[in-house]
């Protein structure tokens, strides 16, 4: 490096740089907006048990058929329950996941998820 000059920032125009980083925010700030705004239905036990979850991860609704409450059989509801409830966090995790990564080209963010 020769004297009094500022070191080459690898990749080009630092002011290109934050105006990248700039709409990479704004893009991940949608992407949490929208996520938080849109709800995943998964259901467990051939549509026993039915849960919505926003891609927040909050509950929004649990159904249960008349069916699986006629038959009294309470440790089956409970385990119907936490596989419904299990498999909607996954999959609203999962497609949180899928958002960030077509955002930021699958480089890994800490903190991000």
């Amino acid at each position: 490096m020769s004297r009094g000059k500022a070191p080459r920032i690898p990749g080009g125009n630092p002011a290109g740089m934050i105006q990248q980083m700039q709409r990479l925010q704004q893009d991940m700030i949608k992407a949490q907006e929208d996520l938080a705004n849109e709800v995943f239905s998964v259901s467990v036990g051939g549509g026993a048990v039915t849960v919505e979850i926003t891609g927040h991860q909050r509950v929004v609704s649990i159904k249960v058929s008349p069916e699986v409450l006629a038959s009294g059989d309470v440790e089956m509801l409970n385990d119907l329950l936490m596989a419904a409830v299990n498999e909607a966090i996954v999959t609203s995790q999962d497609r949180a996941k899928e958002r960030m990564e077509a955002i930021t080209g699958g480089i890994q963010i800490p903190g991000l998820l």
